[in-house]
């Protein structure tokens, strides 16, 4: 594995490969590694006003369901009533109550850590998320759980006690929460201070509770394939390039399908190896790039349109840009 944005997080990513990835829980103390999200990031999110449901909910481990409308408040736009943005006063009494904020998702809607996710996501080709969690002393936002994904942990404010229980110990576990007779024994406990990162393994139960300050965290998840992963890459392969109607008319129609079908299949399975099928697996989950940033700006497209330059990346002007110096030119005239 080669990753030199993982390097920033682990150190030696070979070492970190060798012992820890997918094997054991770790902590790491990186220099100047710092979150591209962080309470900062957050207060300029609520300032902008657009931050809403889903990409925020509030949370508690004690099963008490914190709902929408505690936490965000309803607004009328063209004279519609829309629902769901968030309220950062209300966050904050809840925070203050022991509830968790809960970010999803934040490379959707901040640059910063989406630049940070692709670059992770092609290294490591695998689809990677982000998260961000604020809580308070003695909170815990999720009971003892499981998840679907290697989780990388960076703490942005505050400290944050955890505590990571040993793999499943049978190959069909299941997500979410550990059910209450099921005992998973300690391998790590430790204290995250800012600037620190945990990884947890895939599979592997882990809780968190708050130690000190308000505590924030940005969590990257790393997702790996599933059997359903590999059928459906199957399914894709197998079907590819064979071109059948899709409801063959009568008897023979459809046994001709089928033989062709067949055909396809086995010509296909006699030259399609492991490897093969990892790769397309991987590029179905990993999906498209998050887009890089845009070559040219509004406020760069507006300078070049007033000065007549061409517009970047193409040959000639734009044709708004011609249409909106012929309307003004007819505006002086007209004037």
């Amino acid at each position: 594995m080669e990753s030199p944005t993982l390097a920033d997080w682990v150190g030696d990513v070979r070492s970190f490969t060798g012992r820890q990835w997918q094997r054991e829980p770790a902590l790491f103390t990186p220099e100047a590694l710092a979150p591209p999200f962080d309470l900062d990031e957050l207060d300029a999110a609520f300032d902008g006003g657009l931050l809403r449901t889903p990409y925020l909910e509030m949370v508690r481990s004690d099963k008490v369901t914190v709902p929408p409308e505690s936490f965000t408040t309803s607004r009328v736009v063209n004279g519609t009533t829309h629902h769901g943005f968030a309220d950062r006063a209300k966050v904050l009494a809840l925070l203050r109550r022991g509830a968790t904020l809960l970010l999803r998702c934040v490379d959707q809607w901040h640059r910063p850590t989406g630049e940070l996710v692709a670059r992770l996501s092609e290294e490591l080709d695998r689809r990677v998320e982000a998260f961000f969690f604020v809580t308070p002393a003695g909170g815990q936002g999720l009971a003892v759980h499981r998840d679907d994904a290697d989780v990388f942990v960076l703490q942005a404010a505050g400290r944050k006690t955890w505590y990571v229980h040993d793999a499943p110990a049978a190959a069909d576990w299941r997500l979410g929460e550990l059910p209450d007779d099921e005992r998973s024994p300690l391998r790590l406990h430790g204290v995250l201070e800012p600037g620190g990162v945990l990884y947890v393994p895939r599979g592997f139960a882990h809780r968190a509770v708050g130690a000190g300050g308000l505590s924030a965290h940005l969590s990257l998840t790393v997702r790996d394939l599933s059997v359903q992963d590999l059928r459906g890459a199957l399914e894709r392969q197998l079907t590819e390039g064979l071109d059948l109607p899709a409801r063959p008319l009568g008897e023979a129609a459809i046994s001709d399908a089928c033989a062709a079908l067949l055909d396809h299949a086995r010509a296909l399975l006699a030259a399609l190896g492991r490897e093969d099928l990892l790769r397309a697996a991987r590029a179905d989950r990993v999906g498209p790039p998050i887009a890089p940033a845009p070559p040219e700006t509004l406020a760069e497209a507006a300078r070049s349109w007033e000065s007549g330059a061409p517009v970047a990346g193409r040959s000639g002007q734009s044709s708004l840009g011609r249409t909106w110096r012929r309307l003004r030119g007819a505006a002086r005239v007209g004037a």
